[in-house]
């Protein structure tokens, strides 16, 4: 696969650095490093195009902001690529309205926008699904006896925390590695924003936690804290499913909140962030958080 790169910002540096560190220097076929301070709207995109653009698989675009993101296209159009990232690390980086701007300006290339860079997960595209193998969501399998005892990361997220978390839960008791893996990401210098998003209600910083978490609750096979519906007080037909419109990890695509044969909400207990935002929403106060052990399926 040949990737070329578009970086700008702390950022930018962070994920580059963090790739090339971790096995995808071979891949990489050209970097761009673009100035942090460029203007909030531009009319002219072709000004800002690298003077040699190399033939390209995949276009990886991290830390642009706002209107200078609509060089990528173009940049994919040249490289003739036709798969492309633009991970979302912060609210104000590619809000919606720009997201629909850059993908009707390239139709025939496949652009998504993960948000944040560790939520990406295979999309049916070739390049940006082989990407993915590595590099995304973190996936992970765990030996334990009562304690974590060792881990193997087979898939990181791009910053490369999985790495660094999983070498810092190693010798604790199961129970406690969902929550410590949490807190080990915070100590980790993590860049996603702690703005909250208003599209997701929540932070992208908040969400990065959430997928490390989830990562840690699948390879144990159990969660030890979740949310939960009373389905005896749940009046979903009432409520217009209020749960689910602002769950952050449904916001971002992820199946957290579903319904069940009788439309009331059920919650998945290896994906729910324990936010505890449904809970404040919940109109009949059918949520609450429980500590206990939940076994996955």
């Amino acid at each position: 696969m040949k990737l070329y790169i578009i970086s700008s910002g702390k950022y930018g540096s962070r994920i580059v650095n963090s790739l090339a560190e971790m096995g995808l220097a071979s891949s990489m076929v050209g970097l761009e490093e673009l100035p942090e301070d460029l203007p909030e709207f531009i009319d002219d995109f072709e000004t800002y195009l690298p003077k040699n653009i190399p033939q390209a698989d995949l276009i990886l675009a991290v830390g642009l902001f706002g209107d200078i993101n609509m060089v990528v296209p173009l940049i994919a159009h040249k490289s003739g690529a036709k798969s492309v990232i633009i991970p979302i690390h912060d609210p104000t980086q590619v809000p919606p309205g720009l997201q629909r701007e850059i993908e009707e300006s390239a139709p025939d290339v496949k652009i998504v926008f993960p948000k944040p860079f560790c939520t990406l997960e295979p999309v049916g595209d070739q390049f940006i699904d082989e990407f993915a193998q590595k590099f995304g969501k973190p996936e992970m399998e765990i030996e334990a006896d009562g304690l974590i005892k060792k881990i193997k990361v087979t898939r990181t997220a791009p910053c490369g925390s999985t790495h660094y978390i999983a070498e810092n839960i190693e010798g604790i008791p199961v129970e406690e590695a969902e929550l410590e893996a949490g807190n080990k990401l915070h100590n980790y210098p993590c860049n996603a924003s702690m703005t909250t998003d208003p599209v997701v209600g929540d932070t992208i910083l908040h969400l990065a936690g959430y997928q490390t978490k989830e990562a840690v609750k699948r390879a144990l096979g159990f969660a030890m804290r979740s949310a939960v519906v009373d389905h005896e007080t749940c009046e979903a037909s009432q409520c217009q499913h209020e749960c689910i419109k602002h769950c952050p990890q449904v916001q971002i695509g992820l199946d957290t909140v579903t319904l069940n044969e009788n439309e009331q909400a059920v919650i998945n207990p290896a994906s729910c962030g324990c936010c505890e935002i449904c809970i404040k929403e919940c109109p009949y106060g059918s949520i609450e958080m429980e500590e206990r052990k939940f076994p996955l399926e």
